[in-house]
Order: structure tokens, then sequence, then C-alpha cells
């Protein structure tokens, strides 16, 4: 058929173009040039948190994007951290990393059905999620919380659970990050991570979820900025044909629609820029390009113009774009219709986050208690997300600090007579939180101490709660362990 193509000129070449590009766009509603592509043939879009405002909103605008075209509408809701439907007010669901800690797959699967059936009532047919990411790095920047876990077989079957939840709800799930960002000490958003493990080491640790989510039957797997020296060389995966073509494809035997991460990212726009990007990941075997929430009109035209260009100079072969597009079809045949099944949101959610909080001590009742929560700085994955305490102990004073400016002589101080609890979101990472921790504790031993990330470092401490994750359902089930 691509001698078809060749011969029919460039509109039908720029639709197969556009077809590959999941564009985002500022607002909650509709911009006129992204109704116009997607009467155009524009393969999507990718929604955030600022597109976001309420249930109706959302739905209204899905509504219309789908009166212009056939679109995928995709967005990031893992639960947890990063979350687009609640992003104003944190997720009522916990997370990976507190569903790894229960350790129920069937919990796993009611969570991501009622995801789905939230994100489907609102007109979403593809959520970028689950991680996958076995998290082996302590340290890693861009997973941890969203990981369910360090173990191997766990975060595999948890996966599977999550995507026959998604897609039992007829939203298709989009696993990442191949092949495998959790043993990364790097963030993608800022430059190209290392992933230094042999083909052996790959095979039994960073695959598995991913083979085990491609016989669950997921309907994306989404590639990774991340180079892996033994199969990419320097290029990061997005970009690697021995990764999407070779391995996923060939030795996994994936045959569903490869996603790219976001192409806005350093590690893509400070290497080979925007549409040489899109070229070499279209080359190398991915289906749709997710731009992220930088690329304007503009970009998406110069973009598209890159990939008709490249098809003409021979850089990309048009079989490619027409493989692509025969892919995203039998997706948009799968999507089901919008539901309406939202009944476990509130419970499920809440249940799970409940059942993963650890104490180690016990919880004295609470007099007049103060609340001290150490400013993190967010990731860009997750964004500006509200998290903590606030407005969940309304008997308590909840203030938050910047470890480094924190006045320890005048929380003390303040906190004489009363209860003393020390909110910190993977303290692991940040040595000055430690410090502030420490000094608190040292004179008041008995104080609290609250982790809402994940529990790798412990202070001493009389009371000590692990959430697993700073979702709102996740400071719930903390606020009410501490109010017994």
């Amino acid at each position: 058929m691509s001698e078809l193509i060749a011969a029919s000129g460039d509109p039908e070449l720029r639709r197969l173009a556009a077809g590959t590009l999941l564009v985002a766009f500022k607002g909650t509603t509709a911009p006129d040039w992204v109704l116009h592509d997607l009467e155009n043939g524009l393969g999507g879009v990718t929604l955030f948190g600022f597109n976001v405002a309420d249930p109706g909103q959302l739905s209204a605008l899905t509504s219309r994007l789908r009166e212009a075209g056939d679109p995928v509408v995709s967005l990031d809701e893992e639960g947890g951290d990063v979350t687009r439907l609640a992003y104003h007010v944190g997720s009522p669901y916990p997370g990976n990393a507190a569903l790894g800690a229960v350790d129920d797959v069937e919990l796993t699967q009611r969570v991501y059905r009622s995801i789905g059936d939230e994100l489907a009532s609102c007109g979403v047919n593809l959520d970028m999620a689950p991680s996958a990411d076995v998290n082996t790095a302590d340290d890693n920047p861009v997973i941890g919380t969203r990981s369910f876990g360090s173990d191997t077989a766990l975060v595999a079957r948890h996966t599977v659970a999550a995507v026959h939840g998604l897609q039992s709800a007829c939203v298709a799930a989009c696993v990442k990050h191949f092949p495998g960002h959790g043993a990364t000490r790097q963030d993608s958003h800022l430059e190209i991570p290392l992933v230094d493990a042999s083909f052996e080491l790959l095979r039994e640790r960073e695959l598995v979820p991913f083979r085990a989510a491609i016989e669950a039957g997921t309907k994306s797997i989404m590639t990774a900025h991340v180079r892996v020296p033994v199969l990419t060389g320097a290029a990061p995966a997005t970009l690697s044909d021995a990764a999407l073509t070779h391995l996923l494809r060939g030795e996994l035997g994936y045959d569903g629609v490869v996603i790219t991460d976001a192409l806005d990212m350093h590690a893509i726009t400070e290497s080979v820029g925007l549409a040489g990007g899109a070229v070499l990941s279209l080359a190398a075997g991915a289906d749709l390009l997710c731009l992220g929430p930088i690329p304007t009109e503009k970009d998406v035209r110069h973009i598209i113009a890159g990939i008709v260009a490249a098809v003409h100079e021979g850089r990309l072969p048009a079989a490619r774009l027409e493989e692509a597009a025969e892919r995203v079809a039998r997706l948009r045949a799968w999507f089901g219709t919008p539901g309406t099944g939202q009944a476990e949101k509130s419970v499920i959610g809440l249940t799970a986050a409940r059942r993963a909080v650890t104490l180690t001590g016990s919880a004295s009742p609470l007099v007049d208690p103060l609340v001290v929560e150490m400013e993190t700085p967010p990731t860009i994955a997750v964004g500006d997300v509200p998290w903590g305490f606030s407005p969940l102990m309304p008997q308590a004073e909840v203030v938050r600090v910047k470890p480094e400016d924190a006045d320890v002589p005048n929380i003390l101080e303040r906190a004489i007579g009363r209860s003393l609890i020390v909110v910190v979101k993977d303290a692991h990472r940040y040595q000055t939180s430690q410090a502030v921790v420490s000094a608190l504790l040292a004179t008041r031993p008995d104080a609290t101490v609250v982790e809402m990330g994940l529990p790798i470092w412990r202070p001493d401490a009389a009371t000590y709660l692990a959430t697993y994750g700073a979702a709102r359902a996740n400071a719930q089930a903390a606020a009410e362990l501490l109010s017994i």
C-alpha cells in the first residue's frame, strides 16, 4: 500500500503522520486547531491536570473531541502521587507502592477497575498506567512509590492485576516504562538515565513484568527514555529499534500499540530535538508519539512536516506509518463506550490505603497536636499535587516548612505540652529533612514520624507510620490511625 501513498502525494502522507501524534493543549476546552487536526486524522490527545476541572467538564471536553474525530484520549492516572483526575485535590487511590505493600492482587484489580470506571465515565479511553518498573534503586528520582515494589515477581503479578482491572472497564492499559525505569538514578525529564544491566539481568528483572503484561493482553506499552548500553548503545530505548522492534516485537512477541513517553523531555529534546525524536522513534517501532505538555501548535506542525520529509528522503519507510495506523485502528476498534460504574470509588481507594499503612510503636491519644510537614520538591511526573494532612486533621495545627529553613528551637517551643507529629516524604533522598527530624527527635523522642514516600530511612521514633504514598487516600488513612 505504500506505493499508493507515494503516488497520492502529501495529503494522505500528512494524514498518516498526524495520526501518530498525541498532542496536548492548555485549558479546559479544546482549541480550534486541535479540533481541526482531529478532523484531518490527528491520532489523539494527552490530557494533564490543567485540562481537568471536574468530571462534568472533562466529559464535555472529551465529547467535543469525539465530535471532531475518533481520538485516542489519554492521560496519566496511576492513582497515588500521579493523578490527573484529582490533580487539584489529591487522589482517592493510594498508588502502586501501597498496593504492593498490601500484596493482594484482587485488591489491586479492584482499585484499577474503579480507576477505569471513572476514566470511562469521563470519556477517557487510554490510561498511561500502570508502572511496571521494578524499583531497585532506592534513590530513583522519578519512579519510587509509582512502582509496586522491588521484587520482580510481585511487580509482575500486580501489573497483570492492574491491566485486567483497567481493561475490564474498556479503558486501555499502557504499561510503562519499557524496558524498565526502576534501576535508574536520573530523571529522564532532565537527562538520559542509565540502566547498567546485562541481558541476563534484564530478562530476569526488568522484562518479567512486561512479559507478564503482554501475556495478560495489555493494549499498549510505553517506552522509556533510558539508555541500556547492552541493548540500546548510547541511545534511549524510545529511539532504539533494538529495544522496540527486536526485543519488544521480536523476542517478547508484542503486536499491540507502542506509545512513547513524552518527547518533550530533555532526554529527547536536548539530544535529537522534537521532530528528530519523532522520526527516530517511529523508525524504531513506536506507533503513537506522546508529545507532552510543552509542544505548541507550531511545534506540532513542525513535527508533522519532519515526519513527511523523512518519508520523502527515505529515512522513514511509509510502510512503518501504515503499520502504526493499522495497530492504532485495532485499538480504536477495541475501545468501549463510556461507562458509569463508579460505585466503589470512594470506598475501595480508602480501603486499600488503610490496609497499606504500617505502624511501629503505638498511636497514643493526641493532645492539641502540632503537625510539622517537611516540604519536598515535586517531581515533573507528579506535578504540584496537594499532599499532607491539611484539612484531614481539623483538630491539629498543620505547618509546612522547608527543611533548610526550619527553626527547630521554635518548633520545639511551640510543641511543648502537645503531641508532635513530623511528616516527611521520601526522607531517604533528602539529608536536610533527615537532619531536621533527627534534631526534633533528640528533644522529643516521643514524637510521631509519618513517612509518606518509601520507608527506607527510619529514624528512632516512639511511633513511626509508613503510608507508601502521599495521595489524599494515604493521608486520610494515616490521619484516622493517629486520631484513634
